[in-house]
């Protein structure tokens, strides 16, 4: 296994600890820095191993961080609807 692929393991490990911190604004702060350090780290992955290991991390990212992609889907639909 390479080092993007441990980044990814150690990042879903980090978000899964994150997940159970009680914060006051229900983890949005959490959530927003786990994106930023996500996306370079999925680009990684991406690029030393292929694309469809990439959308797999992508995948399991999604399910990691599924509210800010449902708020983020329903911002696009109701931007495109008008």
């Amino acid at each position: 296994m390479n080092l993007s692929l441990v980044l990814a393991c150690l990042w879903a490990i980090m978000a899964s600890l994150a997940a159970m911190l009680p914060t006051r604004d229900r983890q949005w702060r959490l959530a927003y820095v786990l994106i930023g350090l996500g996306i370079p780290v999925l680009g990684w992955v991406t690029y030393q191993n292929g694309p469809w290991v990439g959308l797999l991390v992508l995948a399991a990212g999604v399910s990691i961080l599924r509210w800010p992609v449902i708020y983020l889907w329903r911002w696009l639909r109701c931007k495109t609807a008008r």
